[in-house]
C-alpha cells in the first residue's frame, strides 16, 4: 500500500520560530505522521523515502538566481532527487515558486487570468531594464503606467532588498529608478491593505495598514520597506491619511470577491500556498492585485495547523486514487479530514 504518513520538510530556522513550527509537529504526531527536516548538505537519498515534501526554499532560490554556487547545488540536488521520485508529493512545486518570486511574471500570469471581468485588475506595470531617461519614458508610456508609481526589485524574495521600494511622482526623479525593477501605477487606497492567506482550497483574509493616498506632483521620490508599512500593528508615517482624505468613506471588501482572487490565483500558479495583497481603489470600488507571496507567514490564520495538514492529506488522497491506491477509512489521514470536515 502506498505509505502517506512520511513527511519531509525545509525551511530557515527564522521562518519555523516566527510560525511556531513545533504547534504543527504535534498536529502531525497526533496523527501518526512522521514528520522531519531535510538536511539539505546530506544526500536527500540516504534521508528518504518520504512522500511529502514542505517547503520554503524561496531564499535559497533567490540567491541562486542572483548566481550563488552553493545554493545552485542544494537546488539543483533537490529537483534531481524529486525528478527521480515523481511520486512524491511537493508543496509548493520548485518551478512554479520561481515564477511567483519573478514579478514581472507574476503580474503578466496574474493580468492573463480574466480576473477583470469581475472588476478585479492589476495595476499598470512595466519592466524598467536600463537607466536611460528617455527609454525609461518610452517603457511606461507603453505599459500606460501612470504617475505615480511604485518602483519594484524584480525578485519577490530572497533579501531585504526584495521589499525596497520607493514611489516616483513625476518625470524629473525617474533616475531614482533602481534598474532592473517593475514599474506599477500607484493606485488609492485610503491606506488599507487585504492579505489574503491560501491554503489550499481554504482561504482567510486580514486587514493590513497600507500607504496613504498619493497624487502625481513635484515632490521628491518617497522610499520605504513594504515589509515595515504592511506588518500587523504598523505604526509608520506614509499610512496616515492626509486631512483630505480622511472623511472618504471605508470600502468594505466583498468576501466573495477575494474569495474569486483566492481560487483563481491558486489555479493559475498551480501552488497551495500563497499570500496575495489587494488593495480597494478608492475612485472606482474596483480590486487591484499588487503583489504575490510564496508561503506567507499566515498571521491570523485561525487553525492553521489544521487547514496545513488538510492541504497535505487531500493531495496524498488525489495522488492515491490516481494510483489506484485508495487510503483505508481506518487510515490517520481519513480520520482527520473527517474531523475537519465535521468542525
Amino acid at each position: 500500500m502506498y505509505s502517506s504518513n512520511r513527511i519531509a520538510y525545509w525551511m530557515s530556522d527564522k521562518k519555523l520560530q516566527k510560525i511556531n513550527w513545533k504547534e504543527f509537529e504535534k498536529i502531525c504526531r497526533k496523527y501518526n505522521f512522521e514528520i522531519f527536516k531535510l538536511d539539505l548538505n546530506k544526500s536527500l537519498e540516504s534521508q528518504g523515502p518520504f512522500n511529502v515534501f514542505l517547503h520554503k526554499l524561496t531564499d535559497i532560490i533567490a540567491l541562486e538566481n542572483q548566481g550563488d554556487p552553493k545554493s545552485s547545488h542544494i537546488i539543483k540536488a533537490v529537483e534531481c532527487y524529486i525528478s527521480e521520485h515523481p511520486s512524491i508529493i511537493v508543496i509548493d512545486p520548485i518551478p512554479n515558486v520561481r515564477q511567483l518570486l519573478a514579478r514581472y511574471q507574476c503580474y503578466s500570469i496574474i493580468h492573463a487570468t480574466g480576473l477583470h471581468k469581475y472588476g478585479i485588475f492589476t495595476p499598470n506595470f512595466c519592466e524598467i531594464t536600463s537607466y536611460d531617461k528617455e527609454r525609461t519614458i518610452q517603457q511606461l508610456k507603453d505599459a500606460n503606467v501612470r504617475y505615480p508609481f511604485i518602483c519594484k526589485p524584480l525578485l519577490g524574495h530572497g533579501s531585504k532588498k526584495a521589499h525596497e521600494m520607493c514611489i516616483i511622482f513625476n518625470e524629473k526623479y525617474l533616475k531614482d529608478c533602481r534598474a532592473p525593477c517593475v514599474a506599477q501605477t500607484f493606485i488609492n487606497h485610503n491606506a488599507i491593505l487585504y492579505k489574503i492567506f491560501v491554503i489550499g482550497q481554504q482561504f482567510y483574509f486580514v486587514e493590513r495598514p497600507s500607504l496613504k493616498n498619493f497624487y502625481e506632483s513635484d515632490r521628491k521620490t518617497i522610499c520605504f520597506a513594504s515589509s515595515d508599512i504592511s506588518r500587523a500593528n504598523s505604526q509608520s508615517s506614509l499610512s496616515v491619511l492626509d486631512p483630505e482624505d480622511i472623511s472618504v468613506q471605508e470600502i468594505k471588501p466583498n468576501p466573495k470577491i477575494l474569495q474569486k482572487i483566492a481560487e483563481t490565483l491558486r489555479l493559475a500558479f498551480e501552488m497551495d500556498l500563497i499570500g496575495i495583497d489587494v488593495v480597494i481603489e478608492n475612485s472606482t470600488g474596483k480590486y487591484g492585485i499588487v503583489d504575490v507571496n510564496a508561503y506567507p507567514g499566515y498571521d491570523g490564520f485561525p487553525n492553521l495547523y489544521d487547514a496545513l495538514l488538510q492541504c497535505i492529506v487531500s493531495k496524498v488522497n488525489n495522488k492515491n486514487q490516481l494510483t489506484d491506491c485508495p487510503l483505508s477509512m481506518d487510515n490517520p489521514s481519513n480520520i482527520l479530514l473527517n474531523h475537519i470536515n465535521n468542525t
